[in-house]
C-alpha cells in the first residue's frame, strides 16, 4: 500500500501539469473569440460599487479563515493570542491560495511562525490538518446548501436534473452531520502510524462547519459581484459552480485553481463580458491578498532578525 501512496505521489506534479494545462487549453478556446478591446470593455463595464462589495466579501472572507486558524489553534491544547494567529493565517493564506500546494506555501509559511511562538512541529501538522479539513466540511455544506436552496436554478445551470441536484446536496450534508456526530461520540484519538491525530470537540467541529461554509459563501460572493456587475445571474448557482471549480482546483493542485474555475464558469456563462469579471475577480480575491501577504511576510522577517539576540563573544582563553 505505501508502495501505491509513493508512486501516486510522485505523480501528483505530472497530474498537475496536465490538469493546468487543460485547463489553460479550455480557457484559451473560450477566450480566442474575444478580443483584448472587448475583455477591456468588459472590466471598464464593473461598476465601482461592485468592486467595492467584493473587496468587502474578500476581507470578510479572510476574517472567517482567521477564525478558523484560532480553532485550529485550540484543537492543539496551546494557546496563543489572536493578533498572532491572524498573522500567520492571512499570511500564509494569501499566500498559499495564489502558489497552490499547500504543504509546500502556506504549511512552510505557518511552520515559520508557529515554531517561533514555541508550538511543536507536531501541533503545526495538526493545525494543517484541521485546517484542511474546515475546507472541506465548508466546501460540502455550502455546496450542500446552494444545491437544497435553489435546486431548479443549480441543475439549469449544470443541465442536470433538478433530482440529481437535491440528492448530491442531501449526500453533502448527510456526510457533514456524520462528521459533527462523530465529534460528539468518539472520544478517543485516531492513530495514524506514529501520529495521534485527537479528534476535535463537538464545539470545534460546529465551529468549523460555521466558518467554512462562511467562507466559501463569502468568496462565492465575490465572484458573483463580479458577475453580476454584466450578467444576469443568481448567487446560488454561482456559489455551487464555485464549490465545484474550487473541488478540481484542489484535486489537480493546480495553484488558486487557475484555469479550472475560469473553464467552469466560461463554458456555464459564455461571453467577453464574464471575462472581464473572471479577472477582476482574480484580482480581488487572490492577486491583491498575495501582494499584501508578501509584503506582511517580508516585513516580519525584518522584525523577527531585528529581535534575535546577539550572541555575545567569548572571552579569549589565556595561554
Amino acid at each position: 500500500m505505501s508502495e501505491v501512496s509513493d508512486k501516486l505521489r510522485r505523480l501528483h506534479p505530472w497530474i498537475a501539469t496536465a490538469a493546468f494545462a487543460l485547463a489553460a487549453f479550455l480557457v484559451y478556446r473560450a477566450l480566442r473569440q474575444y478580443s483584448m478591446s472587448q475583455i477591456l470593455e468588459s472590466l471598464r463595464a464593473i461598476s465601482l460599487r461592485h468592486l467595492a462589495l467584493g473587496a468587502a466579501f474578500t476581507a470578510g472572507s479572510f476574517i472567517c479563515l482567521t477564525g478558523s486558524e484560532t480553532l485550529a489553534v485550540r484543537y492543539t491544547g496551546r494557546d496563543l493570542p489572536y493578533r498572532r494567529i491572524a498573522l500567520a493565517s492571512f499570511t500564509s493564506l494569501s499566500i498559499g491560495h495564489t502558489l497552490g500546494l499547500a504543504a509546500l506555501s502556506s504549511g512552510a509559511i505557518r511552520y515559520r511562525f508557529y515554531t517561533g511562538w514555541s508550538l511543536s512541529a507536531g501541533d503545526v501538522g495538526r493545525i494543517i490538518l484541521f485546517s484542511a479539513l474546515t475546507v472541506a466540511v465548508g466546501m460540502a455544506t455550502a455546496g450542500g446548501l446552494a444545491s437544497l436552496i435553489q435546486p431548479a436554478l443549480v441543475a439549469q445551470t449544470f443541465n442536470i436534473a433538478p433530482a440529481v441536484v437535491v440528492a448530491a446536496g442531501v449526500l453533502l450534508l448527510v456526510a457533514v452531520m456524520a462528521y459533527l456526530g462523530l465529534a460528539a461520540f468518539v472520544h478517543r484519538p485516531i492513530r495514524i502510524r506514529y501520529f495521534e491525530l485527537p479528534v476535535p470537540r463537538l464545539s470545534l467541529a460546529l465551529g468549523q462547519v460555521a466558518f467554512g461554509t462562511a467562507d466559501f459563501f463569502l468568496v462565492s460572493a465575490v465572484l458573483h459581484q463580479m458577475l453580476s456587475a454584466t450578467a444576469d445571474i443568481h448567487y446560488f448557482p454561482v456559489a455551487a459552480t464555485y464549490v465545484v471549480a474550487n473541488a478540481a482546483g484542489i484535486v489537480t493542485h493546480v495553484p488558486g485553481g487557475l484555469g479550472v474555475i475560469e473553464a467552469i464558469i466560461l463554458s456555464l456563462v459564455p461571453g467577453a463580458n464574464v471575462v472581464g469579471a473572471l479577472v477582476a475577480f482574480r484580482a480581488i480575491y487572490y492577486l491583491v491578498p498575495f501582494l499584501v501577504g508578501c509584503a506582511v511576510l517580508a516585513i516580519a522577517e525584518i522584525v523577527r532578525r531585528q529581535r534575535r539576540p546577539v550572541a555575545e563573544p567569548r572571552p579569549s582563553s589565556s595561554t
